[in-house]
């Protein structure tokens, strides 16, 4: 997979980490990037920032399977796909009024990946293979009460990375699955007891994922300490996991 030419996709680009792939991708000589938000008016003002007549912005929500279909049928020039939308209520599993939160973080994180994958396959297959990033979470290898709905998404999103992998292999497709720790974004404003990492950061990271064929990369230092614990005491971090919920820090 090479960067420097490559026709990407990346999904709830607007900003965030979907934003710093979008500059990524724009820094490594990418050829075109078709920037996805909810949102068109939301994604043509991120394309205008970048002031780069490379970015081509377009409506997609993830969880509409007729916006997926037709981003499909427009992007035919796509060998990199960037599923990075994702949905985080910071709602508990059994505090949440009722399950609509879960079902949305499922329906995101889970279904909507998976939705772009089966759609855009078959348009990686004719254009030589190409690759797929899938951003998911250090919440996705290790559980996080105090993020009900998200972490069980992406435990599931990790899972079917390696599924789809697997199916993909023969056409030639690679699925790289990033697991993120915390980083500068609004989706982590909240966290305010440990060092952020930036979105570009974790751009350059998927990047580097994808054009090296790497099956699962941590792409920060959040996320490697969360992988050492787990190998080290996998106990004491479900421990004190537990114990951050009890205390409120969310």
């Amino acid at each position: 997979m090479n960067i420097e030419g490559c026709t990407a996709i990346v999904t709830g680009a607007n900003r965030g980490i979907g934003f710093g792939f979008i500059e990524e991708l724009l820094a490594q000589g990418a050829a075109r990037v078709y920037l996805a938000s909810r949102k068109l008016a939301d994604a043509e003002e991120a394309a205008r920032s970048t002031g780069d007549t490379r970015v081509v912005p377009i409506q997609l929500d993830v969880t509409r399977h007729d916006e997926v279909a037709a981003a499909a049928a427009r992007c035919t020039d796509v060998d990199l796909v960037v599923n990075n939308a994702g949905a985080f209520h910071r709602q508990t599993l059994l505090e949440a009024e009722d399950m609509s939160f879960a079902r949305n973080e499922m329906d995101t994180n889970y279904f909507g990946m998976l939705a772009m994958v089966r759609a855009f396959a078959p348009v990686l297959k004719a254009n030589g293979g190409g690759a797929i990033v899938n951003v998911l979470s250090a919440g996705g290898i290790c559980a996080v009460p105090n993020m009900g709905g998200y972490s069980p998404s992406k435990f599931a999103a990790r899972a079917a990375s390696d599924c789809l992998r697997a199916e993909l292999e023969p056409q030639g497709t690679h699925v790289a699955a990033l697991i993120v720790g915390s980083v500068d974004t609004r989706m982590a404003e909240h966290v305010t007891w440990q060092a952020k990492s930036s979105p570009r950061d974790i751009g350059k990271a998927g990047l580097m994922a994808a054009a090296r064929k790497v099956d699962e990369l941590d792409t920060d230092p959040h996320a490697e300490s969360v992988r050492a614990f787990l190998a080290r005491d996998p106990y004491t971090l479900k421990r004190a996991m537990a114990k951050a919920l009890h205390d409120g820090r969310r």
